[in-house]
Formats: structure tokens, sequence, C-alpha cells
């Protein structure tokens, strides 16, 4: 089949698809649920993905405040020699967007020729250090963080034009990425233009700097990625580790090579340098120092490098001799995986989107490069940059364009694909087999799908359910059949394929969560909650059961309890239960953990669906106690009485929900077991194997050389 071909029959079986899919969709939500969807899939909500950049202020000088805290979690430290309108452009750019964390601003003056030190002075906050003599970039910047009390350094130029949110993003990758020991900032022209997102090292020792000129929203430079180096220009490292390593060495004095030297020492610490694009600075390259090679400071850069080669040929003997090659991330022999999903994961919204970013998380740790791409090809705003902050590059519109001509240009990067939905698995599988033979190809349910219709259909005894069912067991069974490995959650379901696709490979990869502790004790916790977003069928029709009955009689015998029900795409008949006394609608809350922390009890009330339960999980992992049906329990090692209640009729079920609730004894118990079975079947720590089995083992051979 030639490209043409498959281009085509995409186009046709994904048009097929979606238009098969707002016909169920108008069946089980209706008109309003399906336009919404509609509207995600074709981006008629979109949020725009671009932003301004804070020009430099030049004005004149007028006295103003610097953010200032006595025990800063980070210390900013500005070298500066003369220059000073740039200077207080840099500072008042922090001034009108102060970051989160507590900062300190260091301004070294390093015996400037003009009235710097007098004017800096007259700002408020700002601690003020003059040098008695000119020591140089090298020497300003090791006598800053001298004086330093922050945790984390931070080398900023005064050249330089901080954009909003840039060093909270910087602290925050400490925080994702433990062995993080530097990570830098995307630099840019005034004119928006990429200047650098890091530096990778060429064999003679020179630099190149990833995507300079280039458009700094490109999905190849837009990730947090590992480089040889950032420029000092905006560099951030732990305190600790730069007093360790003896700060920028004075070999490289007065500039140019230090930072590039600073970070091998670090590398050969076992740490990583970073760079993180969610921090935009705006440097005003050559300010300071020129740009003219051959005089001044710059002069030093031409003598500083066969310095550095000598001192670091053991390591530059492994960097490519092509400047081209060497600037290419990521490296040749690295292993690359690309996940393929109907839209872009959340993971405050559902528990599939969880499972997904922390399955990411758990490739990344292993090494392997991960390379996402949604279907829709939406840049979904901050959901989109999530992911690019924790390394993943994700690719979108207009970027991305057809996904055969995507397919085309990077299948054979690909050691793993991973498919996720037997309806984007049917779409996309010919392409990816074309496009990149040499892949293993990876199904990942999510769910089976079709014992969820099936069930669905049983419990409302729609017969054109029942046939739609069946079409989607037909072809989520032939996407099983077709693919290399097939990823279930349950091993219920592990089970039915070994009935209904004997020859399957099929591997358990469940839900992910992180496990938060035990939260507040039972006496400081009241009411109960339900999570759950209203898309999915299931979920609406657990609500609308238990509040018409079984909500009831648990109020007649704890009339102070409420309901809480949490989750996003509220409908106008799920709003209107909150006319019921003791009903709580809330739909989306962007940070559920006071609800896990704070209600006593949660509540999974589902009388069809298939896969684990996310919810059940999310509480568990909080040390919130849960009462399920058999449905909602299921595949997830749970035993009635020892970590979970289970009930399937609506009396039985209110009177576990008020036994629960009046007995700290038995709660504590549930609160504790339910925690273990969170460590043992759902955590991170417990899907290594698997991750690791279908993802890593082997994938070097495959990786592109």
């Amino acid at each position: 089949m030639s490209f043409s071909l498959a281009d085509a029959r995409f186009r046709v079986v994904r048009a097929l698809g979606l238009f098969r899919r707002g016909l169920a969709s108008l069946r089980m939500r209706g008109l309003r649920a399906t336009w919404q969807r509609v509207g995600a899939q074709f981006g008629v909500f979109a949020p725009r993905a671009r932003r301004a950049l804070l020009a430099a202020d030049m004005g004149a000088f007028a006295p103003f405040d610097i953010p200032f805290h006595a025990a800063p979690a980070v210390s900013i430290v500005v070298p500066v020699y003369g220059h000073l309108p740039q200077t207080l452009a840099c500072l008042r750019a922090i001034a009108a967007h102060p970051p989160r964390a507590a900062i300190e601003v260091i301004v070294v003056d390093d015996a400037s020729p003009d009235d710097s030190a007098a004017t800096l002075a007259r700002i408020g906050g700002l601690r003020l250090h003059a040098m008695p003599a000119n020591a140089g970039f090298i020497g300003a910047c090791n006598a800053g963080a001298a004086l330093a009390r922050g945790g984390h350094l931070l080398f900023l130029n005064n050249d330089t034009v901080p954009q909003p949110g840039w060093l909270d993003a910087m602290l925050a990758t400490f925080d994702r990425e433990p062995d993080a020991g530097i990570v830098g900032a995307q630099l840019l022209y005034p004119d928006g233009r990429l200047q650098e997102a890091g530096t990778m090292l060429v064999r003679d020792g020179r630099g190149e700097n990833r995507g300079r000129f280039a458009d700094p929203l490109h999905p190849q430079l837009r990730y947090c990625a590992d480089v040889d180096y950032v420029s000092g220009a905006a560099l951030m490292l732990p305190r600790a580790l730069f007093e360790r390593l003896g700060g920028f060495d004075s070999r490289y004095a007065p500039a140019y090579y230090e930072d590039a030297d600073l970070a091998l020492r670090v590398h050969d610490a076992g740490l990583r340098v970073l760079v993180q694009p969610e921090a935009c600075v705006v440097h005003l390259e050559g300010a300071s120092a020129g740009t003219d090679l051959s005089q001044g400071m710059k002069a030093s850069q031409a003598r500083n490098q066969p310095v550095f080669a000598a001192r670091w040929a053991h390591v530059l003997a492994q960097r490519p001799a092509d400047p081209v090659a060497a600037g290419q991330l990521p490296r040749a022999g690295v292993p690359q995986v690309l996940i393929i999903d109907s839209v872009t994961p959340m993971p405050d919204r559902d528990s599939a989107s969880l499972r997904l970013v922390n399955l990411m998380r758990l490739l990344r740790e292993a090494g392997m490069h991960v390379v996402f791409l949604p279907a829709d090809h939406r840049h979904l705003g901050a959901a989109t940059q999530a992911l690019q902050a924790i390394g993943v590059e994700v690719w979108y519109a207009p970027y991305a364009k057809s996904a055969a001509h995507w397919m085309r240009t990077h299948g054979n990067r690909f050691s793993r694909v991973m498919l996720c939905r037997h309806y984007i698995a049917h779409e996309f599988l010919p392409l990816v087999r074309r496009h990149a033979p040499q892949a293993q190809v990876i199904f990942d349910t999510i769910d089976l799908h079709y014992l969820r219709e099936l069930r669905g259909a049983e419990v409302s005894g729609d017969p054109a359910l029942r046939r739609a069912a069946e079409r989607t067991r037909a072809q989520e069974l032939d996407v099983v059949r077709r693919c290399d490995t097939t990823l279930v959650v349950s091993p219920s379901e592990v089970a039915l394929l070994a009935h209904d696709a004997p020859q399957a490979r099929v591997a358990l990869l469940s839900n992910l969560h992180e496990v938060a502790g035990p939260g507040r004790p039972f006496a400081q916790r009241h009411d109960l909650v339900f999570v759950g977003g209203f898309r999915h069928p299931p979920n609406v029709d657990a609500v609308k059961w238990f509040v018409g009955a079984i909500f009831p009689a648990i109020r007649a015998r704890l009339p102070q309890v409420r309901f809480h029900c949490i989750g996003d795409h509220v409908d106008d008949a799920i709003a209107a239960l909150a006319r019921v006394d003791g009903v709580v609608i809330h739909g989306h809350v962007p940070d559920i953990t006071p609800y896990m922390d704070g209600c006593r009890i949660a509540v999974a009330p589902l009388r069809f669906g298939a896969g684990v339960k996310g919810k059940v999980n999310l509480s568990m992992a909080h040390g919130q106690p849960v009462v399920a049906t058999t449905c909602a329990a299921e595949g997830m090692q749970l035993h009635d009485g020892h970590d979970v209640l289970l009930a399937d009729q609506a009396d039985a079920f209110a009177d576990a929900v008020v036994r629960l609730y009046d007995d700290p004894a038995l709660w504590g118990r549930l609160a504790e077991h339910g925690l273990d079975n969170v460590r043992q079947h759902f955590s991170l720590d417990a899907a290594r194997r698997t991750v690791h089995a279908v993802f890593v083992d082997g994938a070097n051979d495959r990786a592109q050389p």
C-alpha cells in the first residue's frame, strides 16, 4: 500500500469511527454532552498556546521594591558591571511578577564604571554587594553565592528579562526530578525567537545551542530535556551542591566555559542537567559582554575553549564531531516510545489520565524518551505544558500535520508504539505498521470497552446498546489479535482475554497511584464523597441510583451527613440532584485532596463498568475507607470486611455506610488495609516490573542508531 493509500485509508477509517462514536454518544449522553465532546475533539474550545513576552522596561529610574524574605528558598545572584538600564529592566521584571517561592535578590556590583551601585542602593529589599575591585563574572558570581541564604542558587545575567512564572517552573523541576543537579531556562530573543534551549557539546569543546533562531513552541524544543549544559545567564542549582563542587572554576576567569565546566562536574556527581522550557527568560545577548570574539571579555571564550577541551577530553571524545548531530535530542541510541491517545491526558480529571501520566513518568525514569501524539492534534494548554514539563515530547497543530505525514516523518524513531483505546488502535495501527515496522506495538485497552458496554446494555435492557456492544467486542478483539502486546488493568480482564483471545500476549498494568498516606484521623472526618466524571455513563447511573435509592435511608439515620459529588461535565440531570437535602454537587474540583483527607467515607455505587475503578484507588491511597458494589471493586484484590465493605442492594449499601460511619475501629482497619492494598497492587513501585518487561527490555536493540 502506497503512502497516499495509507493516508486515505486512515482518513476514511477515522471519519467513520468519529461518526459512529458520535451516534453512540447521542444515545448514551444526549445532544448537549455530545456537542461538548465534539468541541473538545475538534478544538472548538481550544485555548491559545502562545503568549506575549514581557518587554524590558528601560525607563528612567524611580525607587521600587524587590521581593525579600529572611529565609528564602532561592537566592538570585545577579552580577553587574555597568549597563544600569539593563540591570533595572531585569529587576523591574522580577518586582512586577514576583515568584510564588520565597526569594532574595543579591546584586554583586563588580566595580562598575557608572553609577550602578549608588542607584541600585535605592531599591527596597535588594541585597547589594559592592566588590572592592573588578573580579570578572566568575569572581562576582562566587562572591554572591557566598552571601546567599537560600536552599537554591539562581545565577541570572543582568541583561535578561525574566518572564512570569520562570523561577517557580525551575524550582518545581527539582521537586519532580530528584536527581536534577542543574536546571536552566529557555532563553529567547526579544523578538520571540529561540536563543537556546540548553546546549550540547561538540567533540572539540564547542557548544551547540539547541534551536537557535527557531520557534520556541516547537514540540522538539518545548519539553524538559537532558542537556550537556545550560547557559549561566539563567542557571539554578542547590546551594549545597555548588559549595561541594567548589563553585565556578576560576581557571576560566574572567568568564566563559565556567557554566559548561560546572555542568560536567554535576554530571560526574551522578546528577542531571536539565533545561526547563516552562521557564522563559528573554536574553539581550551581548548587551553586557558584546559579541566580538576578538576583543573584550568575549575574547575569553576563544581562549578558554582549549582549556576546557583539555580538561574534559575523556568526556568530549564521546560527543559527535558534527555540530548538527551534537545538537539533536534525544541522543542516538536512546530508546524512544510513541504513545497515541484520543486526547491529551488531564490527570486531575480521570483515573485513566492519571495512569497514563504516571506510566510516562516510569518510562522516563527507565531511561526512555517519551513522545505523545494526541489524535486530535490539540495543544491543550496547561495539560500539554504539564507533560512537557516532565520531559515528554508532545506534538500538536500546526507542527503535527496529518497522521500519515507525521508517521512517515517520525516512525523510524521508535522501538515501541502504544495505542490507547480500541478505536484509536483500529485507526492508527495500519499507519504504525507501515511507517514504524521496527516497533513493537502495544495496545492499551484502558479498560475492556466491550465488557463495560455489554454490562451497561444488560442493566438498561436496551437491544440497540447490546448490538453496539457486540460491534465493539468484535473490533476490540480484532485489535488485540493484531497487536504484539495488550495491556489490561485487572486480573479478571486477563482471564477474559485468555478465553476470548487465547493467542494474544496480555500483560497486567493496573491503575498507578502515589500513596498519599493516612490523612486526617476518624474524628476529624465527616460526610461522604463520590468522585467521577459524568461523561462516563456508569458514573451517571451510579450517582442517580445512590441519591434516589440509598442516600434517603442513610440520612434517616445520619441526619447531619452530606454527600459530596465531585466530577466534571455535570449535566442537568446530575445538577438537579442538588435539590435533595444533603446532596452537594461540586462539579470539577481542581484540588481534590481536601475531600480525600476530610470526608469520612467514599462511596462507589457502580452497577456496571469494567476495568479498575480509579475512584476506589484514589480514596484508599488517602486512607479513606470505601463502601462499594462488587462491580466497583472488581479486579482490585479487595476483600469484604478487610479493606472494603461490599454491597450490591440499596438497603445493604445504606446499612454498610451507616455501620462504617459510626465504628472508628472498623474504619481504622479498613483505612490501614486499603493503604496496603494500593502499595501492593496500584503504586508506581508495583508497576515497575511490568513496565520494564513490556517497554524497556530489548528496546535498546531496536533504538534508532
